[in-house]
């Protein structure tokens, strides 16, 4: 799978899980909270080990490639303040009503200026061996998290 087909993948299962947020009444999304957490922590992940790394090398996606990390700087944050409070507290639903609306910023600017940018800056070849660097990463990375 090239890169950004693997990129838009976890984007599409974490618009789900907003979703089901969404659907579901307030005080019951601790559950829902921890998959997001667990989602975006392997995610955030490979972008800035391998995705981005390799886009900054380009001048025309390195502003925005620097614009997504900090975007990721933001999202961090509130992944690490959630875990913290009970989805009882009142803080709760804030955080995870902010973080849910950065997140969908963060893929519209992704999927609409620069993954557009990247596919015709980087040869197809590229992409897909990102892609694989990605999926080996991102496999890898899963299982340091299961041992902790």
């Amino acid at each position: 799978m090239n890169a950004i087909d693997l990129l838009k993948t976890d984007h599409r299962k974490v618009e789900e899980l907003f979703q089901q947020v969404e659907d579901t009444p307030k005080g019951k999304h601790g559950n829902i909270f921890k998959r997001i957490k667990a989602e975006l922590d392997v995610h955030t992940h490979i972008e800035e080990k391998i995705f981005y790394p390799r886009l900054k090398k380009e001048a025309e996606l390195k502003d925005i490639t620097l614009e997504g990390i900090e975007e990721h700087h933001q999202a961090k944050m509130f992944l690490k303040e959630i875990p913290r409070l009970s989805d009882k507290n009142e803080r709760f639903e804030p955080k995870l009503k902010v973080l849910m609306e950065d997140i969908k910023h963060h893929v519209k600017e992704e999927e609409r200026v620069m993954f557009p940018k990247a596919q015709v800056i980087l040869s197809i070849q590229e992409m897909e061996q990102l892609g694989a660097e990605m999926e080996a990463e991102k496999k890898r990375f899963k299982k340091t998290l299961k041992s902790k």
